[in-house]
């Protein structure tokens, strides 16, 4: 699979998608497993804006219990489950503490919140917080797969935790789940559906320059060249960019209030060891709650939550970074953090609805479809929700796109693994599909299992690339090599390099990428991509602004 498609020029679909993140990108594959044909564009990659940047949990929310939203909590822990099925190749398992700091403290504030009046909640005691952890179970009995929470109080509290503070006397424990790489998650949903439906296509940095009678004219934001396609059905899932994408359709709408929400990736061995595979899920006191776990041999920090106008503008300020090293300072005196752990940071903006709220922790993250239309066409557009509930987003709104298409649903998404998940082995076969993946294509085990880490049962395509011909670790970062990066340029809808450090591999997120891998990278991409020394130059240059300006890399 590659960019290079059959033209699209007057082609028709029944559905346009515009907006390539989780939400588009899961309606795209639901829609694709009906038989309809679909076509979905982004003006980025796919999954390259805020679906790119959450805290990495597939979690049921156990905060929004204290707002009422007992609904979203329960279609919550129940996609969690599933994805933990479904994806298990990037959604692992993830056991969670509340550090608790009293016995009675946050009730009254609870129930204020809980009746939607004004109260911040800046301290949850272990009565409420026991109270919260048991309806959590039980919204979450559906295909549980994990086990239910724990209370740890005084010294066995202390023993696991020597650096907390002291102030904290219980922790509450309960399982959660992380999602490694939620960007090839989204890719390989829309990879699924272009390899279960030849009728379904995508054009990735494509945006809408017109509709003009029933036709919608598309412009590639990289070659500059313009298509036009008409279709019976377009939705709107460009996140924080839908009021913007109806204003194109010549809708004017004000359905975005989006927040933006900032992460920091930190090389701290002594948190990391302290947190033991946990992570930790604390209030703060101005009454955000904050978070942080281990991720890649590191530790993701997060997070904030601050109203933006301008989602393009939108960064982790120095602000952002001090406020949260300070909030993990606090809960772990013991160890100090400075700027100089920090090895990484990321913001994305939450496509939350407008609001008045005067807390944005307050404004649901519950998700609503706006159906409007446009050139005699339905535009529904596709505001809120979180990443866990995808799936269950796309099945719901996939059928109310059949009724109004007069088509009929044919199968099911719920138990359909996705991507690297399809195949995948119990935990104890997994040494035997390693070896066999090793022998299969004359690789080496760790190799291998390298592969099946990264990629889950899609390894097995990476390594044939790998095995078929000379292949060589890259200078610069031997955990990665020339036929691997090869193999996805020329299969998974790369066209920059952006593309494939960002998104298709976690290289800068890990903390991995300097100028020195960037170079070697578009060395390796050039030719597959088909770039001259030019672009090949301006590639490089324009990806290391982004790392500069958005991620705070300066070597």
């Amino acid at each position: 699979m590659t960019h290079s498609a059959p033209c699209l020029d007057s082609a028709h679909f029944d559905v346009t998608i515009i907006g390539a993140g989780i939400n588009g990108a899961g309606l795209f594959r639901e829609l694709a497993l009906q038989g309809l044909n679909v076509l979905l564009i982004d003006r980025g990659d796919i999954c390259a804006g805020a679906s790119a940047a959450p805290s990495r949990l597939i979690h049921g929310g156990i905060k929004y219990l204290e707002t009422g939203e007992f609904r979203l909590v329960a279609q919550s822990t129940l996609e969690r489950n599933l994805l933990l099925r479904n994806a298990p190749h990037v959604v692992k398992p993830l056991p969670t503490i509340i550090p608790i700091h009293s016995w009675l403290g946050g009730i009254l504030p609870s129930i204020k919140r809980f009746l939607r009046l004004k109260a911040k909640l800046a301290d949850r005691g272990i009565a409420i917080t026991e109270i919260g952890m048991q309806i959590y179970d039980f919204l979450g009995r559906r295909a549980r797969v994990m086990p239910r929470h724990t209370l740890s109080i005084g010294r066995k509290m202390r023993r696991a935790w020597p650096h907390m503070s002291h102030k904290v006397i219980a922790t509450g424990r309960y399982f959660d789940a992380a999602i490694t790489q939620p960007e090839r998650l989204g890719f390989e949903c829309v990879e699924d559906a272009l390899r279960l439906n030849l009728g379904c296509a995508v054009r990735t940095y494509t945006t809408v320059a017109g509709f003009e009678a029933g036709k919608l004219i598309l412009r590639d934001a990289l070659d500059g060249t313009t298509t036009t396609v008409t279709t019976d059905l377009v939705v709107n899932a460009g996140g924080a960019w839908i009021d913007r994408i109806n204003a194109d359709l010549g809708l004017h709408t004000r359905y975005i209030g989006g927040t933006k929400g900032s992460h920091l990736v930190l090389d701290h061995p002594g948190l990391l060891r302290e947190l033991a595979g946990q992570m930790v899920y604390f209030g703060t006191p101005d009454g955000r709650i904050c978070l942080a776990y281990p991720f890649m041999g590191h530790v993701l920090v997060g997070s904030t939550d601050i109203p933006v106008n301008d989602p393009d503008s939108a960064t982790c300020s120095e602000d952002e970074q001090r406020y949260m090293l300070d909030m993990l300072g606090q809960l772990f005196p013991g160890f100090r953090f400075t700027d100089r752990d920090v090895i990484y940071r990321y913001c994305g903006v939450r496509p939350l609805p407008a609001s008045n709220a005067d807390d944005p922790g307050a404004i649901s993250r519950d998700h609503v479809v706006h159906a409007d239309r446009a050139q005699g066409k339905p535009v529904l557009s596709l505001v809120g929700g979180k990443w866990t509930t995808f799936r269950g987003l796309s099945e719901e709104v996939a059928d109310d796109i059949l009724n109004r298409l007069g088509r009929k649903r044919r199968l099911s998404s719920r138990e359909r693994a996705i991507g690297g998940g399809a195949g995948y082995p119990a935990e104890r076969a997994r040494s035997a599909y390693i070896r066999t993946l090793s022998t299969r294509h004359d690789i080496s085990v760790a190799r291998a299992a390298t592969l099946f880490e990264r990629y889950g049962t899609t390894a097995e395509r990476i390594a044939a690339s790998c095995g078929r011909s000379e292949d060589a670790p890259l200078a610069s970062l031997p955990d990665y090599t020339r036929n691997e990066l090869i193999c996805l340029a020329r299969d998974e809808l790369v066209r920059t390099v952006d593309d494939l450090v960002y998104r298709r591999t976690p290289i800068a997120l890990s903390g991995a990428l300097n100028r020195e891998v960037l170079s070697e990278i578009c060395d390796i991409l050039a030719a597959p991509l088909g770039w001259d020394t030019t672009e090949r130059d301006r590639q490089e240059n324009a990806c290391w602004q982004v790392a500069r300006t958005q991620h705070g890399l300066h070597s």
